[in-house]
């Protein structure tokens, strides 16, 4: 049975591009994806990155046109080439799948941000550009050889820069760093985020913690949620992981969407998603 919005809380087992592929246009108001990194061994390869070009050789979005372009053969740290070659058609489903009060938050880490805010303003359009925003922690290894990396990259992209949802309202608003520079009654209410989000890693003996390996915070999520979608929205995440997406956009009254193909996060879902969620696949 297709998929569609009058269906219960659903975790999709399968890969996710066909998964996505067979979900209705604009059913969503919130996509978070937190893809895997791309790390791994130095290879010599050619770089591929899109942009629009009234020459393209393949039509896109809005009728734009898009051409390929090789770069010059260079040594990356990842297999940039593949990686994009695998990620790019998953943006462009979620830009399908965003409705015009939509969002795309699009999690990676320092080696890709930059490709990604390249292909991100060719798929979406610079001006749907809304936030990159810096996650900032304090666990992981230590160098004397360079300044550690201590923080992931989220870029935000919306649908229609005029109609998307925010409400930074209802965040949860964080202490002061000097809060003897404002009123006492500042102190009490707190401030409101900016895109600089200081906030730990997923303790290990914390409350949270399923044990799956790349589990995000739940107040990472519960940010992101609160501020880009309404109560009753559909959220969709289809690197589903640990299922933090889901449990967060349930426990504040969205409805969600998740996707994985590995057994191992299905199971954890299992265990920490509502009953009321459905498991199904993409043939069911």
């Amino acid at each position: 049975m297709p998929w569609t919005p009058d269906a219960p809380n659903t975790v999709f087992a399968g890969d996710n591009l066909p998964v996505i592929a067979a979900l209705p246009d604009g059913a969503f108001t919130l996509i978070y994806l937190d893809p895997p990194f791309n790390t791994g061994r130095t290879q010599q390869r050619q770089a591929i990155t899109t942009k629009r070009s009234p020459e393209g050789s393949r039509t896109g979005f809005q009728g734009r046109s898009y051409e390929t372009i090789k770069g010059t053969l260079t040594q990356y740290d990842d297999t940039f080439a593949d990686y994009w070659a695998f990620l790019e058609p998953r943006l462009i489903e979620a830009w399908r799948l965003l409705n015009d009060r939509g969002t795309l938050y699009l999690h990676l880490d320092y080696r890709e941000a930059h490709y990604a805010k390249v292909v991100l303003d060719a798929l979406f359009g610079r001006d749907n550009f809304l936030n990159e925003l810096i996650w900032a922690y304090d666990y992981g290894a230590r160098t004397n050889r360079r300044w550690p990396s201590k923080h992931d990259t989220i870029l935000v992209y919306v649908k229609n820069p005029k109609t998307y949802h925010f409400d930074n309202a209802a965040v949860d608003r964080e202490p002061y760093m000097a809060p003897g520079l404002v009123t006492p009654e500042k102190v009490e209410r707190g401030k409101l985020p900016t895109d600089v989000w200081w906030h730990t890693i997923v303790s290990p003996t914390g409350r949270e913690k399923t044990g799956y390996a790349t589990q995000k915070p739940e107040g990472i999520l519960r940010r992101i949620i609160q501020a880009s979608s309404a109560p009753g929205d559909w959220v969709l995440d289809f690197f589903g992981g640990s299922g933090t997406t889901g449990a967060v956009a349930a426990a504040l009254g969205r409805r969600f969407v998740l996707v994985d193909q590995n057994p191992e996060a299905i199971e954890v879902m299992r265990s920490r998603l509502p009953e009321a969620t459905r498991f199904d696949t993409l043939d069911a």
